[in-house]
């Protein structure tokens, strides 16, 4: 009797990577969650678990329930005195990177936290938005409505008007400056809860951020300014956790209580007045388009209009796209962000409802204008002198 030959064990295209440090209450709905995707092959799917510093039970915890998924999970322990954010979510994507590679398989990397809750079609609408064209997938977040409905008041009513003015000054910046990659409707947020990748693309931005803090926001930072396809997909939303007390220093944690503790702290630096906003939009696309014609080292103008030394402006107009935007807002003492606190959201919400609707009638005016332009078929005879068409 011969031995038969096992069937070789399917390779995932898809890695799930999760940085866990004692999340022993919630680290089971978060697997039990990624376990449950729809529209996925067989196989396809897998997860790497990097459990750092865990005091409280979590690796017991994740030894009994591993055996019971239906993915292929890789866990991997490591206690390290110096950890933070960055480094164990770089450490969990690059262990998902090398599972790809050791397939030479180009994949997806997933990542989101342990505390989190995935829908079930989380990986497939990633993995749509990158078959879509895009390098990277920035999803959206929601607070576990039962956590949440335990905060002040007050904070929930801060998040809803924050989520409008957010909503109408990234519409307003879609339309001013549009990225054909990233269109209306788009958002802004960039959370390690909810990324995806291509693997090539995480090589070639060198990985994740080993920064403390905003690893997660310098990650799609750096993607954007290497000309990478980002994709902020608005159909691609995870739930998180409102606790508190959380495991990552100036986490979504650190955030709520700061802002249960000071309720008139600023809002994200993106969210300026409406008029600065229209401002800043203005100046890139004009900007994005000198770029695009190689003018930047010519017509200067752009760079005394925004206050910039002479001397950064040949080094800034040799760079790519992204990264000369990134370095011209950062040289700029008249581009720093200044974002406005709570108290101000209201009058600038009303303002940007009127704005944003103007904004759209212009552009659609002036793509009205060029579409007949285009298409208008002049008389010759009327302008030749000769009176005969040419």
């Amino acid at each position: 009797m011969t031995n038969a030959t096992l069937p070789p064990t399917p390779v995932p295209d898809a890695i799930v990577a999760v940085p866990v440090r004692n999340e022993a209450e919630r680290i089971e709905a978060c697997l039990r969650a990624i376990d449950a995707q729809d529209g996925l092959a067989p196989g396809s799917l897998g997860l790497v678990l990097f459990l750092n510093n865990c005091t409280d039970g979590t690796e017991a915890i994740v030894a009994r329930l591993v055996p019971g998924l239906s993915i292929p999970v890789r866990v991997l322990v490591e206690d390290f005195s110096g950890a933070h954010a960055g480094w164990a979510r770089r450490r969990a994507m690059d262990a998902a990177a090398a599972w790809l590679g050791d397939a030479g398989n180009a994949g997806m990397i997933l990542s989101t936290d342990a505390d989190s809750r995935v829908p079930p079609n989380w990986v497939a609408r990633n993995r749509a938005a990158l078959d879509a064209g895009a390098d990277a997938v920035a999803g959206r977040v929601e607070l576990d409505a039962a956590e949440a409905a335990l905060l002040p008041p007050s904070l929930p009513a801060r998040g809803r008007l924050e989520d409008i003015y957010d909503a109408l000054i990234t519409e307003a910046e879609a339309r001013i400056d549009p990225d054909p990659n990233d269109p209306w409707p788009c958002h802004r947020t960039a959370i390690g809860a909810t990324l995806a990748v291509t693997r090539g693309a995480y090589r070639a931005v060198g990985g994740m951020p080993e920064i403390p803090l905003g690893e997660d926001g310098a990650f799609i930072a750096r993607l954007i300014q290497h000309g990478l396809r980002v994709r902020h997909a608005t159909d691609v939303c995870v739930t998180i956790s409102a606790r508190l007390t959380g495991r990552a220093p100036g986490g979504v944690a650190d955030t709520i209580r700061s802002r249960c503790e000071e309720p008139d702290a600023l809002c994200d630096a993106r969210m300026e007045t409406f008029p600065r906003s229209v401002l800043r939009y203005l100046w890139r696309r004009r900007f994005r388009r000198l770029h695009g014609r190689g003018r930047l080292a010519v017509d200067r103008a752009w760079a005394w209009a925004i206050g910039l030394d002479p001397a950064e402006v040949d080094r800034i107009a040799a760079l790519p796209l992204g990264q000369a935007i990134a370095e011209a807002e950062r040289a700029s003492p008249r581009l720093a962000y200044r974002p406005i606190g709570p108290r101000q959201l209201p009058a600038q919400i009303r303002l940007a409802r009127i704005g944003v609707p103007a904004i759209r009638l212009a552009l659609w005016i002036n793509g009205s204008a060029r579409k007949v332009s285009r298409t208008a078929v002049p008389d010759r005879s009327m302008a030749d002198p000769r009176g005969s068409r040419i």
